[in-house]
């Protein structure tokens, strides 16, 4: 059984930094497509970044309102995804969520086939 577990959210100031985790359990965590997608109250649920690893090349997506801010990462051997957020801004408040797809065609719509419960980023200015 897939399980996502999110920790790492947090309180921070505008221009601090935190670091998010996502523990994967109960498939081959190397061949599947993994990333992050965030919801603020009110808005529709966004996709913040993921990543594919295929033939020992990395694929990385970032949305563009945290390009160059944000580095998802993956630890294979700890089975673990990581999302680096510097240089936060007051919209980057939000739920962030974890997700995995064998495929990465999902995370394109929205629609990855697993979740992790959420871990809550808050940002004041």
């Amino acid at each position: 059984q897939v399980q996502l577990v999110d920790s790492g959210g947090g309180s921070v100031q505008a221009g601090g930094s935190l670091r998010l985790s996502c523990a994967a359990s109960g498939y081959t965590y190397s061949r599947y497509c993994m990333g992050w997608f965030r919801q603020a109250p009110g808005k529709e649920r966004e996709k913040v970044a993921h990543v594919y690893i295929d033939g020992g090349r990395t694929f990385q997506y970032y949305s563009d309102s945290v390009r160059g801010r944000f580095t998802i990462s993956q630890d294979n051997a700890a089975n673990t995804l990581y999302l680096q957020m510097n240089s936060l801004k007051p919209e980057d408040t939000a739920m962030y969520y974890c997700a995995a797809d064998p495929q990465c065609g999902p995370f394109v719509r929205g629609t990855p086939s697993y979740w992790g419960q959420g871990t809550q980023v808050t940002v004041s200015s």
